[in-house]
């Protein structure tokens, strides 16, 4: 059967100050999807997620999701941007930072018993359940990105957008926060941006690449030659996934 398209993207450009960012965009994304959006600086990818979430207009071309404009399907997407705009200092504990992403649910009023329920499992799938009631100022930086991305997850979201989620974070860290993302994808579809192919092909079914123009990808079909074409430029590729035969991917043909 089928699965429901969530995304779908037609024809897209987009330009800024008379400069052209993205070109001929068309890319498809069905549900329960766990896809990355991958490519150089400076090449489109948080662009592209933003015209996902309609925060900004194309130039030409559509964006559609879950059948609707972005601004009409905000309640089902959860976001966490590239650059949370909290300052760290401030005294907020990490439950009313979760809490946020249930503001606009109620017409009025304080959080509900359904907001808190809602914060609460939140917090439980990104295993900081036992930080609630800690500072969010106090957190490792592993912390506070699983507390945000609880944040967007707790919008009850059916559509996770996730901008550089574990940028900053070491290895072990990053591994873990990749694995918990990976569980999500059997109940929502998850659309991240990434600099690690290399280490996301294993996990993701599905790669975006975005340079100005988009091609997409089953991560078997990620090759050093298609980095290097990518990047502009030689690149050292890393392996994570060689219980795989060395492979990125498999190609799965029905």
């Amino acid at each position: 059967m089928q699965k429901e398209s969530v995304i779908v993207i037609d024809g897209l450009s987009y330009a800024y100050e008379a400069r052209n960012v993205l070109e001929g965009v068309n890319v498809t994304v069905a549900a329960d999807d766990f896809v990355s959006i991958v490519g150089p600086n400076g090449g489109g990818k948080t662009t592209l997620l933003k015209l996902i979430l309609g925060l900004l207009t194309p130039a030409s071309g559509s964006v559609r999701v879950f059948g609707k404009p972005p601004a009409e399907a905000r309640s089902r997407m959860g976001y966490m941007p590239q650059h949370a705009h909290l300052d760290p200092q401030f005294p907020i504990t990490v439950m009313e930072v979760v809490l946020m992403g249930r503001l606009g649910r109620s017409s009025w009023g304080p959080y509900s018993r359904s907001d808190k329920l809602a914060a609460t499992e939140a917090l439980r799938k990104l295993n900081v359940w036992d930080l609630r009631r800690s500072r969010f100022s106090s957190l490792s930086g592993g912390q506070r990105q699983r507390v945000l991305i609880a944040r967007a997850l707790a919008s009850s979201a059916d559509l996770l957008l996730l901008d550089e989620p574990t940028a900053g974070l070491d290895l072990a860290v990053e591994t873990e926060l990749y694995e918990i993302l990976k569980s999500f994808a059997r109940e929502l579809t998850v659309v991240m941006v990434s600099h690690d192919l290399g280490f996301v092909s294993r996990l993701v079914n599905k790669v975006i690449c975005v340079k100005r123009t988009v091609k997409v990808h089953p991560t078997c079909e990620i090759t050093g030659e298609l980095i290097n074409e990518m990047y502009g430029a030689p690149m050292k590729m890393v392996r994570h996934d060689l219980e795989n035969g060395g492979q990125f991917g498999k190609c799965l043909h029905s």
